[in-house]
């Protein structure tokens, strides 16, 4: 029996250490450590809630506007405000932009070199690797000259030591692709790097940056008057219009020609980190305001156990429902350690237990993880990409479901082929292209209001402070990239009195709950055979496959810049 390491987790966001037990060439336990600090909430507590937007944004530079979005729909819960048609449209623009560039950014930067030989792309035979792209993308790039010269770059990385690829386990014999595939994603994986920084232009117009654009309590803090210069204008439209066709052809004919081309050479990886049979979506991309859930695009709901048959109700104001454990994580909770905690009522009091860094192993040690351990009805849920297609296509919802049959078809496998480490990664680039789908008809319908004038951008109803209610509370609710995200908040004379975030990564990266559970991270890892201890390169497959983001943590100050909380090692 062997404890294999893998600290930190390279290519996501934050800090991630993962420790596997391996007998006889499989995973037989698994142990997920978050180790950052987690106290954001803290520096809210007494600020003025219209600006908590601004705040949670900054928890991360990949999630970005997610978080915006959870903060003003928190607020406008709380005190009671909806947003103009048209406000509603734009933040639906930006969320479907953002979740076609995550996506292709994941695949090719982060999770591509998963599946992926660089050196062996070296033996490509590039006459022939353009072939094979055109016999499956329309792709102008695919010729031999481009391969020729994105394969003269990778023997100039590699007499130099590859540079930021060096340390990969490159001719591991967990690597099946043949050269020309291999080459083909090398090309592409440059080719998103040019492509991705255009996209986000999208953000910039509506949002005036990116990262973290601009939001607003109430609407979205932008103009649109065809004729006029400092306002959203023709021209800013037509950018966006041209924004919005680039990445129609990238998705469609780059990303996901890629996915399964590289998919169709790992077929065996449908059997392997299915993990949870739970799943959970808070639902996304209003189209009949925030209030209307079931007519989201993205049903709200649960499935448990992979029943196909049932979807359940999610209501996140049910104390009873959502609750964060710290059986096994770093913290300490009045009511005590086995104690579960609704949102609304979240602690967040750092209570470090483990050994002194650096150290060897978490072995022996019962809290193990600065990650808290969400839970919906005591039962732990995989969120994400994969989880918003189950419960979309249990729902019914006929879109998802002839997307996910044809692709699935093209590769030859069963729907239950998507409860696998492949899956959820197929899953992702599904996800892209409904959001694809979606943006176009976003963009669509707010031309169709520019052309009849409206365009409202912000319900000034109970802006101020003095026209909300002495206390109130509100949740704002986003299908991040990652999952299902959630902000709480209460309210108390204008200020802000609690704060809770739940991210996709705590859903699906915490450790054990008070029960033995396991969440997403632990479970997919048992039963996952591993060749080579000292090149695991099966765990960071099945680990990547969820996109982990964790960079939630801050060190804690007072506005005047006072030192609130320290963790201590000795």
């Amino acid at each position: 029996m062997t404890r294999v390491v893998v600290d930190p987790v390279t290519r996501i966001e934050g800090h991630l250490r993962v420790e596997a037990v391996v007998e006889n060439g499989v995973i037989k336990d698994a142990f997920s450590s978050g180790t950052m600090v987690r106290g954001l909430e803290k520096i809210l507590i007494g600020r003025d809630p219209r600006d908590a937007w601004a705040i949670t944004e900054r928890v991360c530079g990949v999630c970005t506007t997610v978080h915006a979005l959870a903060s003003v729909r928190a607020v406008e819960d709380a005190i009671g405000v909806a947003v103009p048609p048209t406000a509603e449209l734009i933040r639906n623009i930006m969320m479907a932009t953002l979740y076609v560039q995550d996506h292709v950014v994941h695949f090719y930067h982060l999770h591509a070199l998963d599946w992926v030989d660089i050196v062996n792309a070296l033996k490509a035979d590039p006459k022939k690797a353009a072939e094979l792209a055109q016999s499956f993308s329309k792709w102008d790039k695919n010729t031999p000259a481009y391969f020729t010269e994105v394969q003269n770059k990778i023997k100039s990385f590699a007499a130099s030591g590859l540079g930021i690829f060096a340390n990969g386990y490159w001719g591991h014999p967990a690597y099946k692709l043949p050269p020309e595939v291999n080459l083909i994603g090398v090309a592409h994986y440059l080719d998103a790097l040019e492509w991705q920084k255009e996209v986000v232009k999208i953000h910039t117009v509506f949002g005036g940056k990116n990262p973290h654009p601009n939001y607003l309590v109430g609407g979205v803090p932008c103009s649109i008057d065809v004729d006029e210069v400092a306002a959203i204008n023709s021209e800013r439209l037509n950018l966006v219009a041209r924004l919005i066709s680039q990445a129609d052809e990238f998705v469609n004919e780059v990303y996901i020609p890629d996915l399964l081309a590289v998919a169709s050479f790992y077929k065996d990886w449908a059997s392997w980190g299915g993990g949870l049979k739970n799943y959970l979506s808070y639902g996304e991309y209003p189209t009949q305001g925030y209030g209307k859930p079931e007519a989201f695009k993205y049903p709200r709901g649960v499935v448990l156990n992979r029943d196909l048959s049932k979807v359940y109700p999610v209501n996140p104001k049910d104390s009873q429902e959502i609750k964060e454990y710290i059986a096994s994580s770093w913290y300490s909770y009045e009511g005590g350690e086995n104690v579960g905690i609704h949102p609304w009522a979240g602690e967040t009091k750092l209570n470090y237990t483990g050994p002194k860094p650096p150290f060897e192993t978490l072995e022996g040690h019962a809290k193990y993880s600065f990650l808290k351990t969400p839970r919906w009805k005591d039962n732990p849920m995989e969120v994400g990409p994969l989880a918003r297609l189950v419960v979309a296509y249990a729902s019914g919802h006929t879109d998802v479901q002839e997307l996910v049959k044809d692709t699935l078809g093209k590769l030859n496998v069963p729907v239950t082929a998507l409860f696998s480490t492949l899956g959820r990664t197929a899953a992702r680039g599904l996800d892209a292209a409904l959001a694809m789908i979606w943006l176009k008809e976003f963009f669509g319908q707010l031309m169709d209001r520019v052309k009849t004038r409206e365009t409202s951008t912000f319900n000034p109803e109970k802006w101020e402070p003095k026209s909300w209610a002495a206390e109130c509370e509100g949740v704002g609710l986003v299908e991040a990239p990652r999952g299902s995200l959630a902000h709480w908040i209460k309210i108390k004379d204008g200020k802000i009195d609690n704060y809770q975030l739940v991210v996709p990564t705590t859903w699906n990266g915490s450790p054990r709950d008070a029960k033995g559970q396991r969440s997403s991270f632990e479970e997919s890892l048992i039963g996952t055979p591993v060749a080579n201890v000292e090149q695991p390169v099966e765990i960071i497959r099945t680990i990547h496959s969820f996109d982990p983001c964790l960079a939630c943590a801050v060190h804690l100050y007072d506005p005047q810049g006072k030192h609130l909380n320290q963790v201590s090692f000795e």
